[in-house]
């Protein structure tokens, strides 16, 4: 499907009250990059309370009818089979060639009932090609927006004004119910690395919402928060962002270490034969560098070794939590073992660094993942 004019979401308004201009867009749609508020005291609030994050640019698409499941196994690397209604599962997409065209959020509503929440990939390009043949509808949810409160708190403030027993609630469930009295589906998620909650909602109930959330909020100390704080926490806890993580026009699964979103074991799917014949011939493994600066390195910049170039930049912060400048890269897979000293060229800077373990930010994900809530 061709874009042509920028989606908006109906919180704008509110978000040229917080100070953003709204010049920036992502998937089509006009986001709030900046507030007027230091993205640092919103990444505070995320870490230690709680932000509040339009995510509506996410791209919802409902497919449902009697072969919905064979159509999206056919379509995805996973196997949606294994998911029962109430969860959810990512899943990567890959063209013939074996290289991602986009990853996917899958939500399983009932047997024949899925949704799927997309980035800025080609996904829908690939939809009406695979459906060829298949029982299924298809059908973009352009009035859905999509509420982000991630942090701490998040279940504190939003248990109370929900029928829901949202401290049940699996990471990756989901359902519908309601909040402050409006139908909602409700969602254990997000991009923060911090326990956090998606509300789905009609655009019709989305300001109100936004409204009563922060209201319900601010004894908790939560704030609305910009895709600047989102950048930065995203990065903290090594959540890859399609296509900014994936340097090569065919980066398969496994360059990005995605390997758990692949089922070999499925029966044939879209690309399964180019994976087959690409797995343990990777160019580039994902990892994590800490560089020696005091600032955010520029993405594209080029990484060394030895005076060999070794690998590049894709994603930045610099954490003034974490008091580091983080780096998610791309290098060759013989220089990845943790410790391994680099040097990376920005402009005409060159800086010390050194391979990390991640994430950077809670290295056991016990934030997101809970000790009690694991078998």
């Amino acid at each position: 499907m061709s874009e042509t004019v920028w989606r908006q979401s109906i919180l704008n308004g509110r978000h040229r009250e917080l100070g953003s201009m709204l010049e920036e867009s992502w998937n089509n749609m006009a986001i709030p990059q900046h507030y007027a508020t230091d993205p640092y005291l919103e990444t505070e609030a995320v870490r230690y309370r709680a932000g509040l994050i339009d995510v509506s640019a996410l791209k919802i698409i409902n497919v449902s009818g009697r072969e919905a499941l064979a159509f999206l196994n056919q379509l995805l690397t996973a196997d949606i089979a294994k998911i029962q209604p109430g969860r959810s599962m990512i899943s990567s997409i890959v063209g013939e060639d074996g290289g991602l065209i986009d990853d996917v959020l899958v939500y399983v509503d009932g047997p024949n009932d899925f949704r799927l929440s997309h980035g800025g990939g080609a996904l829908e390009e690939a939809l009406p090609e695979v459906a060829k043949g298949f029982d299924v509808a298809i059908a973009r949810d352009d009035d859905v927006h999509i509420l982000s409160l991630q942090g701490p708190l998040a279940l504190d403030i939003l248990a109370p004004h929900t029928p829901m027993d949202l401290k049940a609630l699996p990471y990756f469930g989901h359902g519908r119910t309601t909040l402050f009295g409006t139908p909602v589906s409700l969602a254990r998620g997000g991009y923060s690395a911090e326990r956090g909650y998606e509300v789905f909602c009609a655009a019709q109930d989305a300001v109100a919402l936004w409204d009563q959330i922060l209201e319900a909020g601010k004894p908790f100390g939560a704030m609305a928060v910009s895709w600047d704080c989102l950048d930065i926490v995203r990065v903290e806890g090594a959540l890859l962002f399609f296509p900014f993580d994936m340097p090569h026009t065919d980066t398969t699964p496994f360059e990005v270490l995605m390997d758990w979103s692949v089922d070999l074991s499925k029966p044939d799917f879209r690309g399964k034969a180019a994976l087959v014949k690409r797995k343990g011939t990777e160019r580039t493994h994902q990892a994590g560098i800490e560089v020696l600066a005091p600032k955010a390195i520029t993405p594209g910049a080029k990484i060394f070794k030895d005076g060999q170039e070794v690998g590049v930049v894709n994603s930045t912060t610099y954490s003034r939590h974490l008091m580091k400048s983080l780096a998610l890269v791309s290098l060759i897979p013989t220089v990845t073992a943790l410790g391994t000293a680099l040097n990376v060229k920005d402009a005409d800077a060159t800086f010390e660094a050194n391979v990390v373990r991640t994430p950077f930010y809670d290295p056991m994900r016990l934030r997101t993942h809970p000790l009690e809530e694991r078998g």
